[in-house]
């Protein structure tokens, strides 16, 4: 127990949300180390569209939004309800508005309101319709010299080089039917991609570019950053995290942990054999949206140590369109769901969700998980020509351009003339009985059977020109029409590890283990079975890590 190769006040394992945990903790003057299992850094935050959902924060209510913590409380009262325990998320409340503060304040990155970006269930007491969501604007990465290519990098690009926010991403999905409004956005990030290599400069956005600002200030801060470290084990002594032991440089390593070890390390997003034991035993590799790494670790030595876990049966579900290949990973699809002219179907070739409702939501309703019905696979996204030829699809059809030929090749996405046809390709056993059922209340502009459209965060990625719903119209009575294959896949798992208030880790005994925190997909969802609204999950890792940084330094 005495023996250790290194020393440090805090060890970081994970270094998604947890490289904010490492600067703040560096910033109070505590010497960090970061331990990352990959060879690039960032998990899956980096992988990710980098919202933050943070109430009150200073940046939403500069850009003109109004909101309350009372606001805020009641509504997470109500949609969290039981599933977790109060003090948890009171202390996302506690946290999100100084937690951005202390963004803008210790590194470079700067952050703009998702105006519009209505919570994920805004139509509920205290929801919001106007946005309580920030995510970073481009960052150069250029910035990080030799670095930049050490930050983890997702499979979707844009066709030419540019950096998307999620505002643009809305917007370029409508270029074709608002173009005042997307072309001057749609511009101004092609200004700075390509003007932007001219000058020297390489724009990122999104999830990269939140982690690699967080990147930049932690190593500037002097936090001490090792990768292809994956952890082995805790050091316990007398129900206190004293160390870790990891893999570094192909030795097995004992670093000691003065004052506290802060798991980062994702969630078990892409072990297999638990998420069909804990979740469904449908789910197929290539559905994970998350990084490599995240085989539950974390997971493992819980069962090992005697610490308590929660919420096993919990993902961050992300409806998807299949990879097209093996490791090509699965294809965004967002906006499209919500967008009029589209159904979603199962086998019956009827619908049996509201398409645009959030996406754990969907992928729930998907699996079956909450009505205890079988899964509704395989799922298809039935659309017209006029939706191919007005809207952008997985990120990388453009409105326009026909559906990409190696969809076709790989099966996931069927075209035929006529619905009957389509159905009979698909495998559906009445397809044109629910394009019947769904084209009658499309041109009603009313969903009396799921309430597509009614709420404020259905409507954001519908389209505004549709009326009287942005989110229906019946399909065109002539062909061609298209099938798409759909599955519930996931930005990561979300149980884990259970933990107090401030992130600290509870034995199986009850008791919390002194120096042990837990946040991101490491610990159990601070929202309990919910996502409230865009950027909730990474937001939670970073408050999480900011509240355990204080408790350490209280615990002095």
């Amino acid at each position: 127990m005495n023996t250790w190769n290194h020393t440090y006040d805090v060890v970081v394992v994970g270094s998604g949300t947890g490289l904010f945990a490492a600067l703040m903790a560096q910033k109070q003057g505590l010497s960090t180390l970061v331990v990352e299992k990959e060879s690039r850094f960032g998990g899956s935050t980096a992988l990710s569209g980098g919202g933050l959902w943070m109430p009150g924060n200073r940046v939403v209510r500069e850009a003109g939004m109004k909101d309350t913590r009372e606001r805020a409380e009641r509504y997470l009262r109500t949609i969290v309800g039981d599933t977790s325990p109060e003090s948890r998320w009171q202390t996302h409340l506690d946290y999100a508005a100084k937690s951005v503060d202390a963004i803008l304040k210790n590194t470079d990155l700067r952050l703009e309101a998702m105006m519009e970006y209505a919570d994920y269930f805004s139509d509920e007491p205290g929801g919001s319709s106007g946005g309580r969501s920030v995510e970073p604007s481009p960052f150069d990465l250029n910035t990080l010299g030799d670095d930049k290519d050490l930050i983890m990098s997702g499979n979707l690009s844009a066709p030419v080089p540019m950096p998307i926010t999620g505002g643009d991403f809305r917007w370029m999905n409508l270029m074709a039917r608002k173009p005042g409004k997307a072309l001057p956005r749609i511009a101004k990030r092609i200004a700075q991609g390509i003007g932007g290599m001219a000058l020297g400069k390489d724009y990122t956005a999104s999830g990269k570019a939140l982690a690699a600002g967080l990147y930049s200030a932690a190593k500037k801060a002097g936090v001490e950053l090792w990768r292809s470290t994956p952890l082995v084990d805790l050091v316990l002594d007398d129900d206190r995290a004293v160390g870790v032991i990891v893999n570094h440089d192909g030795q097995e390593v004992r670093v000691k942990a003065n004052r506290g070890v802060i798991l980062a390390a994702g969630g078990f997003d892409r072990d297999l054999s638990k998420r069909r034991e804990y979740q469904s035993e449908v789910i197929d590799d290539g559905w994970q949206f998350g990084a490599p790494g995240n085989t539950g670790d974390t997971i493992d030595l819980a069962h090992k140590h005697g610490l308590d876990l929660d919420l096993l049966d919990k993902a961050w579900w992300f409806p998807a369109i299949p990879e097209i290949k093996p490791g090509s990973g699965p294809i965004v699809l967002l906006a499209e769901r919500s967008l009029p002219g589209s159904l979603i179907v199962d086998s019956t070739g009827h619908r049996f969700f509201n398409e645009s409702i959030n996406y754990m939501t969907a992928g729930e309703q998907m699996l079956g998980i909450d009505d205890g019905e079988p899964p509704h696979l395989p799922a298809w996204m039935v659309v017209d020509e006029k939706y191919v030829k007005s809207y952008v699809m997985g990120g990388v059809k453009m409105p326009g351009m026909a559906i990409p030929k190696e969809w076709f090749d790989a099966g996931i996405a069927v075209s035929a003339d006529t619905i009957d046809e389509l159905g009979k390709k698909i495998g559906t056993d009445d397809l044109p009985g629910g394009v019947a059922r769904f084209n009658v209340l499309a041109a009603q502009g009313t969903d009396d059977d799921f309430g597509r459209g009614k709420t404020a965060y259905d409507r954001y990625y519908g389209d505004p020109t549709n009326t009287p719903n942005p989110n229906l119209r019946p399909l065109s009575e002539e062909g061609p029409y298209y099938a798409i294959k759909v599955i519930p896949g996931d930005l990561g798992t979300c149980g884990g590890l259970r933990a107090d208030g401030k992130g600290r880790v509870y034995n199986t005994d009850g008791a919390t283990v002194d120096g042990l925190y837990a946040i991101g997909n490491a610990a159990a969802n601070a929202f309990g079975g919910v996502y409230p609204g865009a950027g909730a999950t990474i937001g939670q890792g970073i408050t999480f890590g900011y509240a355990a940084v204080d408790d350490i330094l209280a615990a002095s």
